[in-house]
């Protein structure tokens, strides 16, 4: 999570909000797709209309911004595209006010956001949801984890106390940096796991940044967490070096964890949804065995990472070597095979991925460009062809796309 405050600067030179929005194209759920971004410059949520055959972006002009009540962050979208959920920090110099926790937005039929509604909260490091849209999962820099039950118009509803991250044996105070739900409703095509019956329940990947270790919880019907050890002395189990992310495969299969300096590599976990001598799994609790061959190297300070949609790729961001690393999964051991030609370069400073559910198009937030980066995904290999950067406001910190 990076912020930048350079932004006060911006909101004198407001004339450029409305230049970028000037443009204004009709935009249909049916048959374009929809690029979020939340930006630090002007404190603002800004939507684009992407055009699925060739992969054009064109602004969606949204009066307003609308403004964030915060300066924002990182930002995800529910299942059914019609809600973004962004974190925000309160700053003093905003108009109007602001707070720190969450903003949600809805998102109308022709691509325009517009605030509903916000939850305080300390710290929020990041979030996550389940694959229903039941749950919002938010993670903080404290050690805790909220769990949310979502309501009509996006209204979140705390699902008991925060969960306090268990400390390891003669560790520090956890810290939690990223989190990943497992998949409830599976692709529909293309995947390995296409036409077999998901599971029903649900459990919650955590790193913990501080400990080096990434935690494992069971998830209630009612959003309740039960903490599922790694063994009877360690809560976790051993990550690399300052764990910064963490991508749960959409089959169930597998969990990936990005270690940042002095490591610079990604650690790979096999979930065990079912029992198995070859890989050590021995109870069906989605515990986590390490990958034989883990952790693999990664370019300097690996942070977000996401498998694609249909669990054949991996792609790390490398957020100090301004790269994106691509890994072809082994959808039998989970193994990660680097793409030939692989990294591909992002501008300034990335901070955030997303993929598209077809698995068609992949975005990436430069903090420090004032830009999106695109590129079409080849679905044979995986391979990235970048495509004109997209213009945004100063310091995009997220992006969400549908």
């Amino acid at each position: 999570m990076r912020i930048r405050f350079s932004w006060i600067a911006a909101i004198l030179t407001l004339v450029s909000l409305g230049l970028l929005m000037a443009c204004s194209p009709k935009y249909s759920a049916n048959y374009n797709g929809l690029v979020v971004v939340p930006t630090q410059g002007l404190a603002v949520m800004q939507s684009f209309s992407l055009d699925l055959g060739n992969g054009h972006i064109q602004t969606i002009n949204n009066p307003n911004g609308p403004p964030t009540p915060g300066i924002p962050t990182s930002v995800i979208l529910d299942p059914a595209g019609e809600f973004a959920y962004v974190i925000v920090y309160q700053n003093p110099a905003l108009t109007g006010g602001s707070i720190t926790g969450i903003a949600a937005f809805s998102i109308a039929s022709d691509g325009k956001l517009s605030n509903v509604g916000t939850t305080p909260l300390p710290d929020p490091t990041a979030m996550a949801m389940d694959s229903a849209g039941k749950f919002l999962f938010v993670a903080t820099s404290g050690g805790s984890v909220y769990v949310f039950s979502i309501g009509a118009n996006a209204s979140l509803t705390a699902v008991g106390s925060p969960t306090s991250l268990p400390a390891e044996p003669g560790g520090a105070t956890p810290s939690a940096s990223a989190l990943a739900v497992t998949p409830t409703i599976y692709p529909a095509q293309f995947a390995y796991c296409s036409g077999v019956t998901p599971p029903t329940t649900e459990n919650l990947y955590i790193t913990d940044k501080v400990n080096y270790a990434l935690l494992n919880y069971s998830i209630s019907s009612a959003g309740d967490l039960t903490l599922v050890p790694y063994n009877t002395i360690s809560p976790g189990i051993p990550t690399g070096t300052v764990p910064s992310g963490v991508a749960v495969d959409p089959c169930n299969r597998f969990v990936y964890v990005s270690n940042s300096a002095p490591n610079n590599s990604v650690s790979a976990y096999t979930i065990c949804y079912a029992v198995s001598l070859a890989t050590n799994c021995r109870v069906a609790n989605f515990s986590l065995q390490e990958v034989t061959g883990s952790p693999y190297p990664a370019l300097d300070d690996p942070g977000p990472l996401l498998v694609d949609p249909y669990g054949k790729f991996l792609y790390v961001v490398d957020t100090e070597s301004n790269a994106i690393s691509g890994y072809q999964i082994s959808s039998v051991t989970g193994t990660l095979t680097a793409f030939t030609g692989a990294p591909t370069a992002t501008n300034l400073e990335p901070t955030a991925i997303a993929i598209r559910s077809d698995d068609s198009w992949m975005f990436v937030s430069n903090l420090n460009s004032a830009n999106i980066s695109e590129y079409a995904i080849s679905l044979s290999n995986g391979g990235l062809t970048p495509q004109p950067p997209i213009s945004t406001f100063n310091y995009p910190s997220g992006v969400a796309v549908k």
